[in-house]
């Protein structure tokens, strides 16, 4: 299932999308009509009784496919505003540094890392697919962009052993972590270089873990202006996903709705000759096999 969330005539909902058709479900509505009086009122909120609740969608949906007055409970995409899947997290988006060895290499490190790197977003840099994102010309002249497969955890966890991490997992989604450089060296630190209003875009869909089977083996490709930038798989991960749940759940209790942001492959702009970072009027696109694609332009 592709869940996305979305504002239509000034009210945030969310939705599956309809299948073969460019539309959403608003699931509110369907579970107003239907007399589901205790549906989860937020993505978050559904996402933490897990397949459950997507299953419980489904249903839903069913029903209102066969209503004859279908049309009133879906909307076409053009017709709203996309929001990231997940409009706000519990916590800090987390973030997984140097996590492949082609990214490692190009950034100057003679060697990956012995143990996992952990950084964080703030929730405020999260932005939808499709927005139009700020250059911040005004703090950086170094802009850069990282195509990542993000990890939406469903429900609460710690200390969660390797070989259960996927039980924690309720699906997975795009996202690009935009990193201004210079602020990042200037400060010997990660969190103000990473947290720029919008520089966290994610989408457009989470899509459900019953849906990728291997989250392991999935393409990742990063398009600047169509040129491609990042051509990289999952399956390069130094650290994997169940390792990373496993480890950051040892130190930090995991929540329904927290991302996980999983590294990203070579070709950043920083690792090009000569390093080549984003100007006003690019547009980046990153698409990971499964999920879709998440698209925004920079001014």
């Amino acid at each position: 299932m592709k869940l996305l969330s979305f504002r239509y005539e000034g009210q945030t909902l969310f939705g599956p999308k309809v299948k073969r058709e460019d539309a959403v479900w608003d699931m509110l509505a369907i579970a107003e009509a239907y007399g589901d009086t205790d549906f989860p009122q937020t993505i978050t909120e559904g996402i933490a009784d897990g397949m459950d609740f997507v299953e419980r969608v489904r249903k839903l949906a069913e029903q209102a496919r066969a209503d004859a007055d279908s049309g009133r409970f879906k909307y076409a995409f053009t017709a709203i505003e996309w929001l990231s899947p997940l409009p706000r997290t519990p916590k800090n988006v987390l973030c997984v540094g140097k996590n492949y060895a082609d990214h490692v290499a190009e950034m100057g490190s003679d060697a990956p890392p012995e143990k996992l790197m952990i950084f964080t977003k703030s929730p405020t840099a999260i932005a939808a697919d499709e927005q139009e994102l700020p250059i911040h010309d005004d703090v950086t002249n170094s802009l850069d962009y990282e195509g990542e497969l993000a990890v939406v955890i469903g429900k609460k966890g710690r200390h969660i052993p390797k070989q259960l991490a996927y039980d924690y997992v309720f699906g997975y989604t795009i996202a690009n972590d935009v990193t201004a450089r210079d602020v990042q060296a200037a400060h010997g630190q990660f969190f103000l270089g990473k947290s720029l209003d919008g520089s966290c875009p994610m989408g457009p869909y989470i899509v459900t873990k019953n849906e990728i089977p291997n989250a392991q083996n999935l393409s990742i490709v990063t398009k600047v202006n169509d040129e491609v930038r990042q051509n990289g798989n999952t399956a390069s991960m130094i650290f994997k996903i169940d390792e990373l749940i496993a480890e950051i759940s040892r130190y930090v209790a995991l929540e329904p709705g927290d991302i996980i942001l999983t590294g990203t492959p070579s070709g950043v702009g920083k690792g090009m000759t000569p390093p080549t970072f984003l100007k006003k009027g690019d547009t980046v696109k990153i698409s990971i096999e499964g999920i879709g694609t998440l698209v925004n332009r920079f001014n």
